[in-house]
């Protein structure tokens, strides 16, 4: 693991600030035994609201914003979770809000947006987060980022916070990385609270920048052409150059897991462990259940982000 890059970084003040900001908003998810492996204990943001993590990020975000902002409103671009996330923060504001969601993200996250109030407007995956940049400044709208936006990290570390409250001596921290917010907050907090512990990201094999970017030191980018390949629609997006920091200093490593891998941990997380888990919930899983020789050993966690999956999708891997 790099030293702490320092300036810039998210701290775990901040992370116990987000704390305050999203208490009674989000759920405070327990730690649950999963019958595919007794050491390994599962965080199931999968339960909240809006079904994902991103309601801690979102929550925060919202909370943090001025008078002025909360009168124009907020934009955001994403795949689903974020945008249901800050849809539903908005809502309970009082903050319009935009989503701009790429026209191939599942049918069930669109709707769940448009459902909670929010304007929605589809269009190609790489022109998500321009569109976003243009409605924002035409529109003097806030734009909150799915997680390159320190108080959506800080908000997201507050899974990280949680975690060791409940498990003081916990060894390993397994997290899904996608554009790196959630391990960036949840490595910030852990790593400051239980120094002895390791948090290891897991991203698809299809979608591997992350430990590209980590292991050349510097930031990769991969075309939207191989990473919208994996069925794990919520990590598909890459790290921004925040969160890249955040990771080099403080995530111990990448482990990345195969296609049928993920959709094997879909599958045994509904079979024994009782949750409905997205591909990208999932990988954390994955990682367990089939990545156990690349993993230190001890109390484990995995964090199953989000549960968000499309019916018809789980419906053929239960087949």
């Amino acid at each position: 693991m790099a030293d702490d890059l320092g300036a810039g970084l998210v701290t775990v003040d901040d992370v116990r600030a987000a704390a305050g900001s999203i208490a009674g908003r989000a759920v405070r998810t327990p730690l649950l035994p999963c019958g595919v492996d007794g050491h390994l204990l599962l965080k199931p943001e999968s339960l909240q609201p809006v079904g994902s993590f991103k309601i801690r990020g979102a929550t925060h975000a919202v909370a943090r914003l001025s008078a002025v902002q909360r009168s124009r409103g907020v934009v955001t671009h994403s795949s689903g979770n974020h945008g249901q996330a800050l849809a539903y923060a908005a809502r309970a504001a009082g903050v319009a809000c935009t989503v701009v969601i790429p026209d191939v993200a599942p049918p069930v996250k669109i709707a769940q947006v448009r459902a909670l109030g929010a304007t929605v407007v589809l269009v190609p995956p790489a022109q998500r987060s321009a569109e976003a940049e243009r409605l924002a400044a035409d529109g003097g709208l806030t734009l909150i980022p799915t997680y390159d936006h320190r108080d959506v990290i800080a908000g997201q570390g507050t899974v990280g916070l949680e975690i060791v409250e409940d498990l003081p001596d916990v060894d390993v921290v397994l997290v899904p990385v996608g554009g790196g917010g959630l391990a960036s907050g949840v490595a910030t907090a852990v790593t400051a609270l239980c120094p002895k512990a390791v948090v290891i990201g897991v991203e698809p094999e299809l979608a591997a920048d992350a430990r590209e970017s980590l292991a050349g030191g510097g930031l990769v980018s991969w075309p939207v052409e191989q990473t919208y390949r994996t069925v794990a629609d919520g990590v598909r997006t890459g790290l921004s150059e925040l969160t890249f920091a955040h990771l080099r200093a403080r995530l111990e490593t990448v482990v990345t897991v195969s296609e049928e891998e993920i959709r094997a941990g879909v599958t045994r997380l509904v079979r024994d462990c009782r949750l409905v888990a997205e591909p990208s919930g999932a990988v954390s899983v994955a990682a367990a259940l089939f990545h156990g020789g690349e993993l230190p050993g001890g109390r484990t966690v995995a964090v199953v982000s989000g549960g968000n999956i499309d019916p018809g999708l789980l419906a053929e891997l239960l087949a």
